[in-house]
Protein backbone atom coordinates (compact mmCIF):
# COMPACT_ATOMS: atom_id res chain seq x y z
CA UNK A 1 0.00 0.00 0.00
CA UNK A 2 1.21 3.59 -1.00
CA UNK A 3 2.95 5.00 1.79
CA UNK A 4 1.16 8.44 1.05
CA UNK A 5 -2.01 6.95 0.95
CA UNK A 6 -1.52 5.26 4.55
CA UNK A 7 -0.08 8.79 5.79
CA UNK A 8 -3.71 10.76 4.56
CA UNK A 9 -5.86 8.12 5.67
CA UNK A 10 -4.06 7.47 9.12
CA UNK A 11 -4.23 11.13 9.50
CA UNK A 12 -8.03 11.05 8.71
CA UNK A 13 -8.64 8.51 11.00
CA UNK A 14 -6.71 10.69 14.06
CA UNK A 15 -9.24 13.51 12.60
CA UNK A 16 -12.42 11.79 13.08
CA UNK A 17 -11.01 10.34 16.74
CA UNK A 18 -10.67 13.80 17.47
CA UNK A 19 -14.10 14.61 16.24
CA UNK A 20 -15.53 11.75 18.63
CA UNK A 21 -13.52 12.99 21.40
CA UNK A 22 -14.65 16.30 20.49
CA UNK A 23 -18.17 15.48 20.83
CA UNK A 24 -17.82 13.19 23.54
CA UNK A 25 -16.43 16.39 25.34
CA UNK A 26 -18.54 18.70 24.48
CA UNK A 27 -21.68 16.72 24.86
CA UNK A 28 -21.65 18.31 28.56
CA UNK A 29 -22.48 21.72 26.43
CA UNK A 30 -25.67 20.22 24.79
CA UNK A 31 -27.71 18.32 27.60
CA UNK A 32 -26.13 19.82 30.43
CA UNK A 33 -29.30 21.84 31.12
CA UNK A 34 -31.29 19.32 29.82
CA UNK A 35 -30.39 16.81 32.35
CA UNK A 36 -29.83 18.93 35.58
CA UNK A 37 -33.34 20.28 34.98
CA UNK A 38 -34.79 16.91 34.73
CA UNK A 39 -36.72 17.21 31.30
CA UNK A 40 -35.30 14.24 30.06
CA UNK A 41 -32.94 11.29 31.34
CA UNK A 42 -29.20 11.09 30.27
CA UNK A 43 -29.61 8.81 27.79
CA UNK A 44 -32.43 9.63 26.21
CA UNK A 45 -30.73 13.19 26.27
CA UNK A 46 -27.62 11.93 24.58
CA UNK A 47 -29.35 10.35 21.72
CA UNK A 48 -31.83 13.27 21.12
CA UNK A 49 -28.29 15.78 21.15
CA UNK A 50 -26.14 13.33 18.86
CA UNK A 51 -29.23 13.19 16.44
CA UNK A 52 -29.62 17.17 16.24
CA UNK A 53 -25.73 17.04 15.66
CA UNK A 54 -26.14 14.97 12.55
CA UNK A 55 -28.74 17.10 11.49
CA UNK A 56 -26.58 20.29 11.46
CA UNK A 57 -24.85 18.50 8.51
CA UNK A 58 -27.63 19.48 6.30
CA UNK A 59 -28.18 22.88 7.48
CA UNK A 60 -25.01 24.82 7.22
CA UNK A 61 -22.20 25.52 4.76
CA UNK A 62 -18.89 25.09 5.37
CA UNK A 63 -17.57 28.67 5.96
CA UNK A 64 -15.86 27.63 9.67
CA UNK A 65 -14.24 24.86 7.80
CA UNK A 66 -12.37 27.01 5.41
CA UNK A 67 -11.62 29.14 8.25
CA UNK A 68 -9.50 26.68 9.96
CA UNK A 69 -8.38 24.86 6.62
CA UNK A 70 -7.00 28.23 4.94
CA UNK A 71 -7.54 30.88 8.44
CA UNK A 72 -5.07 29.66 10.76
CA UNK A 73 -1.68 28.51 9.11
CA UNK A 74 -0.84 28.68 5.78
CA UNK A 75 -2.05 25.53 3.69
CA UNK A 76 1.31 25.46 1.69
CA UNK A 77 2.96 24.27 5.25
CA UNK A 78 0.31 22.34 6.72
CA UNK A 79 1.71 18.55 5.84
CA UNK A 80 0.78 16.24 6.79
CA UNK A 81 2.97 15.41 9.62
CA UNK A 82 1.67 18.91 10.90
CA UNK A 83 -1.91 17.71 11.29
CA UNK A 84 -0.81 14.86 12.82
CA UNK A 85 1.02 16.71 15.78
CA UNK A 86 -1.84 19.29 15.60
CA UNK A 87 -4.45 16.84 16.49
CA UNK A 88 -2.02 14.83 19.13
CA UNK A 89 -1.70 18.74 20.80
CA UNK A 90 -5.82 19.41 20.73
CA UNK A 91 -6.48 15.75 21.60
CA UNK A 92 -3.80 15.41 25.07
CA UNK A 93 -5.60 18.98 25.97
CA UNK A 94 -8.94 17.49 25.14
CA UNK A 95 -8.19 14.39 27.59
CA UNK A 96 -7.01 16.53 30.36
CA UNK A 97 -9.42 18.78 30.75
CA UNK A 98 -11.74 16.17 30.89
CA UNK A 99 -10.31 14.16 33.25
CA UNK A 100 -10.68 17.01 35.65
CA UNK A 101 -14.08 17.90 34.71
CA UNK A 102 -13.07 21.49 33.44
CA UNK A 103 -15.31 22.05 30.19
CA UNK A 104 -12.72 23.35 27.87
CA UNK A 105 -12.73 24.54 24.43
CA UNK A 106 -12.05 21.52 21.75
CA UNK A 107 -11.93 24.02 18.83
CA UNK A 108 -9.30 26.67 20.86
CA UNK A 109 -7.28 23.21 21.29
CA UNK A 110 -7.53 22.54 17.31
CA UNK A 111 -6.35 25.84 16.55
CA UNK A 112 -3.59 25.74 19.02
CA UNK A 113 -2.22 23.33 17.76
CA UNK A 114 -2.26 23.99 14.59
CA UNK A 115 -0.04 27.02 15.03
CA UNK A 116 1.98 25.51 17.73
CA UNK A 117 2.76 22.74 14.85
CA UNK A 118 2.76 25.17 12.30
CA UNK A 119 5.05 27.05 13.93
CA UNK A 120 7.24 24.22 14.68
CA UNK A 121 7.93 23.76 11.19
CA UNK A 122 8.52 26.87 9.51
CA UNK A 123 8.48 29.57 12.39
CA UNK A 124 5.89 32.41 12.99
CA UNK A 125 5.46 33.51 9.85
CA UNK A 126 3.37 30.64 8.92
CA UNK A 127 0.74 31.95 11.09
CA UNK A 128 -1.73 33.76 8.66
CA UNK A 129 -1.64 37.31 8.35
CA UNK A 130 -3.99 38.49 5.82
CA UNK A 131 -6.59 39.31 4.64
CA UNK A 132 -6.68 41.83 7.31
CA UNK A 133 -9.68 42.45 9.27
CA UNK A 134 -11.23 45.39 8.53
CA UNK A 135 -13.58 47.31 11.03
CA UNK A 136 -15.24 51.02 10.01
CA UNK A 137 -12.31 50.99 7.31
CA UNK A 138 -9.58 50.49 9.57
CA UNK A 139 -7.39 47.39 8.89
CA UNK A 140 -6.95 45.48 12.59
CA UNK A 141 -2.93 45.12 12.69
CA UNK A 142 -1.09 41.93 13.17
CA UNK A 143 -2.74 38.50 12.63
CA UNK A 144 -5.26 38.27 9.54
CA UNK A 145 -9.32 38.38 9.93
CA UNK A 146 -9.62 34.55 11.23
CA UNK A 147 -7.31 34.77 13.71
CA UNK A 148 -8.61 38.32 14.67
CA UNK A 149 -12.00 37.22 15.13
CA UNK A 150 -11.01 33.68 16.96
CA UNK A 151 -9.27 35.55 19.67
CA UNK A 152 -12.06 38.46 20.09
CA UNK A 153 -14.61 35.84 20.31
CA UNK A 154 -13.00 34.37 23.08
CA UNK A 155 -14.45 37.17 24.95
CA UNK A 156 -17.47 37.70 22.53
CA UNK A 157 -18.83 34.76 22.26
CA UNK A 158 -19.66 34.01 26.30
CA UNK A 159 -20.63 37.73 26.59
CA UNK A 160 -22.89 37.03 23.77
CA UNK A 161 -24.33 34.45 25.91
CA UNK A 162 -24.63 35.99 28.88
CA UNK A 163 -26.32 39.09 27.55
CA UNK A 164 -28.67 37.07 25.38
CA UNK A 165 -29.11 34.62 28.20
CA UNK A 166 -29.63 36.90 30.64
CA UNK A 167 -32.22 39.34 28.51
CA UNK A 168 -34.32 36.14 27.68
CA UNK A 169 -35.17 35.02 31.28
CA UNK A 170 -35.69 38.92 32.03
CA UNK A 171 -38.48 38.89 29.26
CA UNK A 172 -39.57 35.32 30.30
CA UNK A 173 -40.03 36.59 33.69
CA UNK A 174 -41.91 39.44 32.82
CA UNK A 175 -44.54 37.45 30.68
CA UNK A 176 -45.46 35.00 32.69
CA UNK A 177 -45.14 36.85 36.01
CA UNK A 178 -48.79 36.15 36.53
CA UNK A 179 -48.43 32.33 35.79
CA UNK A 180 -48.51 29.86 38.51
CA UNK A 181 -45.10 28.36 38.72
CA UNK A 182 -46.79 24.96 37.94
CA UNK A 183 -47.93 26.09 34.28
CA UNK A 184 -44.51 27.36 33.81
CA UNK A 185 -42.46 24.87 34.99
CA UNK A 186 -45.26 22.43 32.14
CA UNK A 187 -44.55 24.88 29.74
CA UNK A 188 -40.46 25.41 29.48
CA UNK A 189 -40.07 21.64 30.26
CA UNK A 190 -41.66 21.15 26.49
CA UNK A 191 -40.01 23.98 25.21
CA UNK A 192 -36.52 22.75 26.71
CA UNK A 193 -36.69 20.08 24.14
CA UNK A 194 -36.70 22.70 21.10
CA UNK A 195 -33.96 24.51 22.67
CA UNK A 196 -31.82 21.81 23.66
CA UNK A 197 -32.09 20.17 19.69
CA UNK A 198 -31.52 24.01 18.36
CA UNK A 199 -27.95 24.27 20.66
CA UNK A 200 -27.55 20.72 19.44
CA UNK A 201 -27.80 21.72 15.77
CA UNK A 202 -24.98 25.24 16.45
CA UNK A 203 -22.92 22.66 18.17
CA UNK A 204 -22.77 19.73 15.34
CA UNK A 205 -22.67 23.19 12.53
CA UNK A 206 -19.61 25.08 14.01
CA UNK A 207 -17.42 22.32 15.69
CA UNK A 208 -17.71 19.65 13.32
CA UNK A 209 -16.92 21.93 10.52
CA UNK A 210 -13.35 22.65 12.49
CA UNK A 211 -12.72 18.67 11.62
CA UNK A 212 -13.90 19.43 7.99
CA UNK A 213 -11.32 21.84 7.70
CA UNK A 214 -8.45 19.30 9.00
CA UNK A 215 -9.87 17.04 6.30
CA UNK A 216 -9.56 18.74 3.43
CA UNK A 217 -6.23 20.34 4.23
CA UNK A 218 -4.88 16.49 4.77
CA UNK A 219 -6.52 15.79 1.87
CA UNK A 220 -4.45 18.38 0.19
CA UNK A 221 -1.13 17.77 1.47
CA UNK A 222 -1.56 13.84 0.46
CA UNK A 223 -2.33 15.27 -3.53
CA UNK A 224 -6.21 14.00 -3.20
CA UNK A 225 -7.45 17.63 -3.76
CA UNK A 226 -5.66 19.66 -6.14
CA UNK A 227 -5.62 23.80 -4.96
CA UNK A 228 -8.52 25.00 -6.52
CA UNK A 229 -10.42 21.90 -5.57
CA UNK A 230 -9.34 22.59 -1.32
CA UNK A 231 -10.52 26.29 -2.15
CA UNK A 232 -13.79 25.80 -3.69
CA UNK A 233 -15.81 22.80 -2.50
CA UNK A 234 -13.25 19.80 -1.85
CA UNK A 235 -14.26 18.30 -5.54
CA UNK A 236 -15.70 14.87 -5.43
CA UNK A 237 -15.02 14.20 -1.53
CA UNK A 238 -17.37 17.18 -0.48
CA UNK A 239 -20.15 14.84 1.12
CA UNK A 240 -17.83 12.12 2.42
CA UNK A 241 -15.73 14.98 4.54
CA UNK A 242 -19.45 16.65 5.60
CA UNK A 243 -20.91 13.59 6.66
CA UNK A 244 -17.81 11.41 8.36
CA UNK A 245 -17.20 14.72 10.42
CA UNK A 246 -21.13 15.05 11.98
CA UNK A 247 -21.33 11.25 11.99
CA UNK A 248 -18.14 11.41 14.34
CA UNK A 249 -19.13 13.94 16.57
CA UNK A 250 -22.85 13.24 16.55
CA UNK A 251 -21.47 9.45 17.91
CA UNK A 252 -18.91 10.93 20.57
CA UNK A 253 -21.62 13.30 22.03
CA UNK A 254 -24.16 9.85 22.01
CA UNK A 255 -21.40 8.04 24.60
CA UNK A 256 -21.19 11.19 26.54
CA UNK A 257 -19.14 13.18 28.89
CA UNK A 258 -20.49 13.05 32.52
CA UNK A 259 -17.90 14.01 34.37
CA UNK A 260 -18.24 17.51 32.62
CA UNK A 261 -22.68 17.28 32.17
CA UNK A 262 -21.93 17.70 36.12
CA UNK A 263 -19.65 20.28 35.92
CA UNK A 264 -21.92 22.28 33.43
CA UNK A 265 -25.18 21.22 34.59
CA UNK A 266 -25.09 22.10 38.39
CA UNK A 267 -21.88 23.51 39.76
CA UNK A 268 -22.33 26.81 37.79
CA UNK A 269 -25.56 28.03 38.90
CA UNK A 270 -28.92 25.30 39.45
CA UNK A 271 -31.36 26.29 37.01
CA UNK A 272 -34.96 25.54 36.18
CA UNK A 273 -36.84 24.76 33.13
CA UNK A 274 -37.40 28.33 32.44
CA UNK A 275 -33.40 29.22 33.26
CA UNK A 276 -32.18 25.85 30.92
CA UNK A 277 -34.47 26.91 27.83
CA UNK A 278 -33.45 30.35 28.07
CA UNK A 279 -29.48 29.14 28.23
CA UNK A 280 -29.44 26.99 25.23
CA UNK A 281 -31.90 29.51 23.11
CA UNK A 282 -29.57 31.90 23.84
CA UNK A 283 -26.43 29.48 23.35
CA UNK A 284 -27.95 28.63 19.97
CA UNK A 285 -28.35 32.23 18.87
CA UNK A 286 -24.68 33.15 19.29
CA UNK A 287 -23.71 29.66 17.29
CA UNK A 288 -25.69 29.94 14.39
CA UNK A 289 -24.47 34.06 13.67
CA UNK A 290 -20.62 32.78 14.41
CA UNK A 291 -21.39 29.63 11.94
CA UNK A 292 -23.02 32.15 9.72
CA UNK A 293 -20.09 34.24 9.53
CA UNK A 294 -17.47 31.54 9.32
CA UNK A 295 -15.77 32.16 13.24
CA UNK A 296 -15.11 28.94 15.13
CA UNK A 297 -16.00 29.48 18.54
CA UNK A 298 -16.62 27.61 21.44
CA UNK A 299 -19.61 25.89 22.32
CA UNK A 300 -18.00 25.32 26.01
CA UNK A 301 -17.63 29.26 26.35
CA UNK A 302 -20.99 30.16 24.91
CA UNK A 303 -23.57 28.05 26.91
CA UNK A 304 -21.16 29.05 30.04
CA UNK A 305 -21.66 32.27 29.87
CA UNK A 306 -25.16 31.69 28.89
CA UNK A 307 -25.72 29.82 32.25
CA UNK A 308 -24.14 32.47 34.14
CA UNK A 309 -25.94 35.09 32.55
CA UNK A 310 -29.29 33.11 33.07
CA UNK A 311 -28.28 32.35 37.09
CA UNK A 312 -27.45 35.86 38.26
CA UNK A 313 -31.08 37.31 37.03
CA UNK A 314 -31.99 35.33 40.67
CA UNK A 315 -29.15 37.12 42.42
CA UNK A 316 -25.05 36.93 41.72
CA UNK A 317 -24.65 34.66 44.58
CA UNK A 318 -26.53 32.31 42.75
CA UNK A 319 -23.65 31.56 40.47
CA UNK A 320 -20.56 29.65 41.80
CA UNK A 321 -18.34 32.04 40.94
CA UNK A 322 -14.97 29.56 41.88
CA UNK A 323 -16.25 27.01 39.58
CA UNK A 324 -16.87 29.65 36.50
CA UNK A 325 -12.66 31.15 37.62
CA UNK A 326 -11.36 27.76 37.11
CA UNK A 327 -13.02 27.40 33.94
CA UNK A 328 -11.78 30.70 32.82
CA UNK A 329 -8.64 29.54 33.25
CA UNK A 330 -9.08 26.63 31.48
CA UNK A 331 -9.92 28.68 28.41
CA UNK A 332 -7.14 30.95 28.67
CA UNK A 333 -4.66 27.91 28.92
CA UNK A 334 -5.88 26.28 26.36
CA UNK A 335 -4.29 27.90 22.88
CA UNK A 336 -1.06 28.10 24.60
CA UNK A 337 -1.21 24.45 25.95
CA UNK A 338 -1.97 22.54 23.09
CA UNK A 339 0.30 24.55 20.66
CA UNK A 340 2.90 23.77 23.19
CA UNK A 341 2.08 20.28 22.99
CA UNK A 342 1.73 19.89 19.14
CA UNK A 343 4.91 21.85 18.84
CA UNK A 344 6.80 19.09 20.84
CA UNK A 345 5.00 16.14 18.83
CA UNK A 346 6.30 17.17 15.47
CA UNK A 347 9.96 18.10 16.69
CA UNK A 348 9.71 14.81 17.92
CA UNK A 349 8.39 13.05 14.79
CA UNK A 350 11.10 16.09 13.11
CA UNK A 351 13.99 14.33 14.70
CA UNK A 352 12.69 10.16 15.32
CA UNK A 353 11.35 10.41 11.33
CA UNK A 354 13.60 12.82 9.73
CA UNK A 355 10.23 14.54 8.61
CA UNK A 356 10.21 17.77 6.85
Amino acid sequence: MDHSFQLVAGTIFIALTFDFINGFHDAANSIATVVSTRVLPPKVAVLWAAFFNFIAAFLFGTAVAKSIASGIIDPKQASSYVILAALAGAITWNLITWYYGLPSSSSHALIGGLAGAGIARAGFDVLVREPKLVLFGWHVPGLGAKWVQTLAFIVISPLLGFVIGLALMVMCAWIFRRKSPTTVDTLFRRLQLMSAAAFSIGHGANDAQKTMGIIAGALLAGGYLNADEFAHGWGPYKWYIILAANGAIALGTYFGGWRIVHTMGSKIAKLQPVGGCCAETAGALTLFMASYFGIPVSTTHTITGAIVGVGSTRRLSAVRWGVAQQIVWAWILTIPASALVAAIVYLLMQNLLHVS
